[in-house]
């Protein structure tokens, strides 16, 4: 195979130069592209340990705490720069503090500034105070360089440090005077290495912090998320067993029924062999959809599903554990929906379990009120007594979240939340449909 010609394929790069390469790319973004971008700094939070204990109007001043400390370092550098001055070098004061005070509106174009008004203070001041950096100067982009260290990234910082020493170099080996007294630029870069190294260790502990409440906010959410799916899994699964028997129970009625009349109609007979197909079809058909919630190793009940008749029986062996727990039921007691039945015994079993775990040795009390419209729930716990030797639990809230799924699924109400004496109250409201013969 002939080898191609001298550039019809790019050469390969040495790791040098794709380093040199990124480094320069990442200098132009940082320093060059938008350097006089507006960019405001924003007021502080006041939700800290101190500012949260402050007054109202104390905690607005203190947002911009910020602001009024950097414009102090301004008017600190301005007199500096006007202290030894007099006339045309009275210039410098400003030149000084103007940069500090624009890191607030464009850090970026404040470094450059700082920059620019290095040498054009050097000219009008004197090479005895200090060379490449007057003392006023020499604050001023040591101050420069926090700010904008402090807002932008480790990154940029090391790109300002890096201009900053060539800077220094070329002033003091190719522009220096012959004789002065003082170089600054030593000291510059070693005082702003310092902060900038201090800096960006800040802005990599902030990151970590965020980082870590990102993914404390991504897990429980996804912990939430699960256990919302897991509790309709298992609802899905008591449907199944409770739909499944009711469509059986239909089949099996439709096809014993034409044997219960003598000589039947051939269209009942019809209608009742279509009847069970329909149920079987339908049985098939649930099975399929709702069969696939299963795990594996999930095998139904024996025993039939629990209902509000078998309450009596939960109670017991709740105040077996040492829950105090007492019921009251109004209104006249009647045979409910199957499944409005089992949620209402699962939300209050469950109530209940949390009164357990989180109020340990606290009474509770169940109230049920059967309504026209519906079912009523209503469980409610007092305040947890003094701690002995049972701590509460801290727990997930996955029990209410469970009982919520089993309300909306029925589209009923709920409520939850502490009561005024420090316990703890569950609402909650079934709607029932009014049938006819309910009617009559």
């Amino acid at each position: 195979m002939p080898t191609p010609p001298p550039g019809d394929e790019a050469k390969p790069r040495s790791p040098e130069f794709r380093i040199a390469a990124d480094a320069l790319r990442g200098l132009r973004q940082d320093l060059f592209h938008d350097a006089f971008a507006y960019h405001p700094l924003a007021r502080m939070s006041v939700d800290g340990p101190v500012t949260r204990r402050l007054p109202g109007r104390l905690r607005e001043y203190a947002a911009w705490t910020p602001h009024t400390l950097i414009t102090g370092i301004a008017v600190i550098t301005l007199f500096m720069g006007a202290v030894d001055n007099d006339g045309v070098a009275a210039m410098i004061g400003p030149l000084a503090a103007f940069p500090i005070l624009l890191t607030m509106l464009r850090p970026i174009g404040a470094f450059w500034l700082s920059m620019a008004a290095t040498p054009v203070s050097q000219v009008f001041g004197s090479t005895d105070d200090g060379w490449p950096w007057q003392p006023a100067n020499f604050a001023c982009h040591l101050t420069v360089l926090t700010v904008v260290a402090i807002r932008t990234r480790p990154r940029t910082a090391g790109y300002m440090w890096a201009l900053t020493a060539a800077y220094g170099f070329v002033a003091d080996v190719i522009l220096g005077p012959s004789y002065y007294y003082s170089d600054d630029t030593a000291p510059m870069l070693v005082f702003s290495a310092l902060i900038l190294l201090v800096v960006a260790i800040w802005h990599t502990r902030r990151e970590a912090r965020q980082e870590v409440t990102a993914q404390q906010t991504v897990t429980a959410h996804e912990r939430s998320r699960r256990t919302r799916l897991e509790e309709r899994t298992n609802i899905a699964r008591e449907l199944h067993d409770v739909v499944a028997h009711h469509m059986s129970v239909v089949a099996i009625q439709a096809e014993a029924a034409p044997y219960r009349v003598e000589n039947p109609p051939p269209e009942l007979e019809r209608a009742f062999a279509t009847i069970r197909e329909n149920a079987v079809a339908a049985l098939t058909e649930l099975r399929r959809v709702l069969g696939v919630v299963r795990a594996e190793d999930y095998e139904a009940p024996d025993a039939p599903q629990p209902t509000l008749a078998d309450l009596d029986g939960l109670l017991a062996n709740v105040r077996d554990t040492g829950l105090s727990v007492e019921k009251t039921v109004t209104g006249a007691v009647r045979a409910l929906p199957q499944g409005v039945e089992l949620s209402a015994y699962r939300i209050v079993q469950e109530a209940l379990s949390n009164s357990l775990r989180h109020a340990p040795g606290a009474s509770a009390r169940v109230e049920i009120a059967y309504v026209l419209g519906g079912l009523g729930l209503r469980i409610v716990n007092g305040p947890p007594p003094a701690p002995g030797l049972v701590k509460p639990s801290p727990g997930a809230g996955h029990g209410i979240t469970g009982m919520r799924e089993r309300v909306t699924m029925l589209n009923g109400e709920m409520t939850a939340g502490p009561t005024d004496d420090g316990g703890y109250e569950v609402t909650v409201f079934l709607p029932v449909a009014v049938t006819t013969e309910d009617a009559s």
